[in-house]
């Protein structure tokens, strides 16, 4: 029997406060602005009259911070080690940390991630100003390209829609495109629908280490994929459902195209995936190998993880092309449960024995950086 769902209007800028684990994840509508901003936008983080360091900057839709805008507030942060706070608000603007400002930190100043959102509608099929359109890359709201970059308490958003573009093929969307090494996001969310999370690195050679904490994570096509090395600790997937398409599948969750000389790719651990659309409508993954890439080896390891039925467990990989298999690539689970984790056609199915699982944790993954230690 198909999970329950609900039909998805057409228009839904108000999804960005949807609460994560809503049935229709991106129906609702937003809080209410808050008037002026409150009396203390920034909360327990400090004000422009009492910063907690001489690089802070804080960000505040009403004008209560030293900029209104986060873009203004990167642009002000020249060089290593600032940190923004951003007070509540719906921030609509693209945004992108360079690689010259290493060692930012972002802050949701009332510390729950739906009340500042970052988010803007490129696809990478949108026309661009100057003409050609956006691709893939440039659809992105936020991109991050610097190292050592912490987030908490923020959800990053691209609410570009098919159904309001249906002379757009170009369909991807990112909400954010991470490429800097030892990028760390704790309690944050990610929403889209194609493309939605970016984990990325900065070239071929470039092994950039990725870490994930307690966020959510939500789209249908590929919305997890890149080339990163990426720890996704305690998250929350969860696919969407379509309305566009007569049969599965909707989606896939994972679309990893890691480099071959890469020992390491996605991790996902101790997390839950759920679904708002039919039963076994989704795969978990499929491999990304990419044309600039032809020898990448896409890793993906699921380990201590609840599959809700969304996912199809009679065949959860799936080829994005033919010539480059899912069986030939470095896909593998342990220890899953739930519904879309039974395993009813081992091959289809890899398993870690208990020694292979022993290499598969954070440790191993992310080296000398315990971003985890930072939690909060």
């Amino acid at each position: 029997m198909p999970s329950p769902h609900l039909q998805l209007p057409l228009s839904r800028r108000g999804f960005l406060m949807a609460s994560a684990g809503a049935g229709a994840a991106l129906a609702l509508t937003p809080a209410p602005a808050r008037a002026g901003g409150g009396k203390r936008p920034f909360g327990r983080y400090g004000s422009p009259a009492a910063r907690l360091t001489p690089k802070t900057l804080y960000v505040d839709p009403h004008g209560q911070g030293d900029h209104t805008s986060v873009r203004d507030a990167v642009t002000a942060a020249t060089g290593s080690g600032w940190t923004l706070v951003i007070a509540p608000g719906t921030y609509r603007e693209t945004v992108a940390v360079d690689a010259t400002r290493p060692e930012a930190t972002w802050i949701g100043a009332s510390e729950n991630p739906r009340d500042v959102v970052i988010v803007y509608d490129n696809a990478a099929g949108t026309p661009k100003p100057g003409g050609g359109t956006y691709g893939t890359t440039g659809s992105a709201t936020t991109t991050v390209q610097a190292a050592g970059f912490t987030a908490r308490w923020i959800t990053f958003a691209n609410d570009w829609l098919r159904a309001d573009h249906p002379e757009i093929t170009g369909t991807q969307a990112v909400a954010i495109k991470v490429q800097g090494d030892r990028s760390a996001f704790h309690h944050c969310r990610f929403l889209g629908h194609q493309d939605t999370l970016y984990a990325d690195s900065t070239a071929l050679t470039a092994f950039a280490r990725q870490y994930y904490s307690h966020c959510y994570v939500e789209g249908d096509v590929d919305f997890v994929f890149g080339r990163a090395t990426a720890v996704y600790e305690n998250c929350h997937f969860r696919t969407l459902n379509r309305t566009d398409l007569g049969g599965a599948p909707y989606g896939f969750v994972f679309a990893p195209s890691t480099a071959g000389a890469n020992p390491r790719g996605y991790l996902v651990v101790r997390g839950r995936i759920s679904s708002e659309a039919p039963d076994a409508h989704y795969k978990l993954a499929r491999p990304w190998v990419p044309s600039s890439d032809t020898t990448a080896r896409p890793m993906l390891t699921v380990r201590d993880t609840c599959m809700g039925p969304g996912i199809d467990a009679v065949a959860p990989y799936t080829n994005m092309s033919a010539s480059f298999p899912w069986q030939n690539q470095r896909f593998a689970e342990y220890r899953n449960t739930g519904p879309g984790a039974v395993i009813t056609v081992p091959e289809n199915r890899p398993q870690l024995t208990a020694e292979q699982a022993a290499s598969a944790t954070r440790a191993a993954y992310l080296g000398d950086w315990t971003p985890w230690k930072e939690a909060r």
